[in-house]
């Protein structure tokens, strides 16, 4: 068991996000169909050999708490996966930034006794081999070590941008810079944090406590933690992310990141997993991405009855527990326990679990969260001037987004779950959209939670007969 000790960053609200974080902090959030967000980051610790971990919660966490105490448990001495909630322990106040979430529990840092303490965010998709990365810390005798991306010069105004010298010491961070700086040897490449780091546990703990003295500081490591380190002299290094290998994967794999922290780059991360040989390898058995194991049957293809057509799926990833009958799915991503009945056609889009599609509905580019109901004949993606005067949410680039448990119905405004309505209209960039005339908000005795699931007899193609 490796000594270093773990702090993973989960309290994190994921706004741009929209309707998928109203209910739910974002590593929460679903992705690839049966993992959520906080398993990637979860899996590479575990998979580098790390034992001892905290994850640190904020923000709506009962569903990640949920998840992770039914899913993510050590059973050895001295290994454990514990969740730690704010709780107010140095004030009246929650936590005020990145730094101050590890400040607030320093105590958890020195109880350890570790050598050295890694603080990761655990709202990104990645796979990192933390292991290379605390040995390049340690044979560097570093202070702090931030992990850092290269990506091409003409894009790295959108980050924050790393300095180093030829011997990977970072001499500058700017945030957001107009002229990025060029990495040493490649020119048209800079560093950008990932914002994943380690520290030695007693440069960590000096530096946070000088920090939360300081009244104008806004307790955060990128913007006010590193930039005094440095300041004062402190060895701090960056680890170039392009180097990290994965036991398992393909030499010439490149190191997978996406940063998932809106709607489009959300779709578009699920989506890319539908690659003939996707960037991101779930199969790779030395590397697991791990999560739930659910009891649900196997997915099933097949036909709606006697004289229907096949069921057609196409460049599509369909989990457990879901049936297509007689319907058509292409570049479509469907989490578990979800419906396609008869001459439903879907398209380019991200099906999250627990809901049903009724026959004969037309769909492209739409991205369901879990339990909706979409009823017989509805059609949604074809022309993208009634889905923006139909439907509240709809991004720049056309994707219709649809709340947990929400209603469809063929024609008029949707349905919303009355616990979801409740924590919408607390959202006033959300409230914004919610247009009057494009929803309704369902009675107290429907919620968000309960899942649409296979059913052969709501939403088939009698039911669609019925409404002609």
């Amino acid at each position: 068991m490796k000594d270093t000790l773990v702090m993973i960053m989960a309290g994190g609200k994921g706004s741009r996000l929209g309707p998928l974080t109203v209910h739910r902090s974002k590593p929460a959030v679903p992705f690839a169909g049966q993992f959520r967000i906080i398993d990637f980051v979860l899996s590479n610790v575990v998979n580098s050999g790390y034992r001892r971990i905290y994850v640190l919660t904020q923000y709506m966490s009962s569903s990640l708490i949920k998840h992770l105490s039914r899913n993510w448990r050590m059973s050895g001495f001295g290994e454990y996966i514990e969740v730690v909630p704010a709780q107010m322990r140095l004030g009246e106040f929650w936590y005020r930034g990145t730094a101050d979430a590890v400040y607030q529990n320093l105590n958890l840092v020195r109880d350890a006794r570790a050598e050295n303490v890694a603080v990761f965010g655990g709202d990104h998709i990645y796979k990192f081999n933390i292991d290379q990365m605390d040995e390049f810390h340690r044979a560097h005798q570093a202070d702090l070590t931030v992990a850092a991306l290269p990506v091409p010069r003409s894009e790295a105004h959108q980050f924050g941008c790393i300095h180093v010298d030829e011997l990977g010491r970072i001499i500058g961070f700017v945030e957001k810079p107009e002229h990025p700086p060029a990495m040493p040897g490649r020119p048209d490449m800079t560093l950008a944090s990932m914002g994943n780091y380690i520290f030695k546990s007693a440069s960590l703990e000096r530096a946070l406590t000088e920090d939360a003295a300081l009244a104008t500081s806004r307790h955060d490591f990128g913007r006010d933690v590193i930039p005094k380190m440095m300041a004062e002299g402190a060895r701090v290094y960056a680890y170039d992310f392009a180097t990290n290998r994965i036991p398992g994967d393909p030499v010439t794999a490149l190191p997978y990141w996406r940063d998932v922290g809106t709607i489009d780059s959300y779709f578009q991360a699920n989506m890319e997993l539908r690659a003939r040989v996707p960037e991101l390898d779930l199969y790779n058995r030395r590397w697991r991405i791990r999560s739930a194991q659910r009891d649900y049957p196997p997915a099933r293809f097949v036909r709606a009855g006697e004289g229907f057509g096949p069921a057609e799926v196409d460049d599509s990833l369909i989990c457990e527990g879901s049936i297509v009958a007689s319907a058509s799915l292409r570049n479509v991503v469907m989490g578990y326990d979800c419906f396609a009945h008869a001459g439903a056609k879907v398209s380019d889009s991200v099906i999250l679990s627990g809901c049903d599609i009724g026959a004969g509905v037309r769909m492209h580019k739409v991205l369901l969260d879990k339990n909706c109901k979409i009823e017989p004949g509805c059609v949604i993606g074809e022309d993208p001037t009634a889905d923006r005067e139909r439907f509240p949410f709809v991004t720049e680039s056309g994707i219709v987004v649809l709340p947990k448990g929400t209603l469809v119905p063929a024609r008029g405004p949707v349905v919303f779950a009355n616990d979801v309505a409740e924590l919408l209209r607390n959202e006033a960039e959300l409230t914004a959209q919610m247009r009057p005339g494009t929803f309704a908000v369902a009675m107290q005795s429907r919620h968000s939670y309960d899942s649409a699931g296979p059913r052969f007899k709501r939403y088939s193609l009698e039911s669609l007969n019925d409404s002609e």
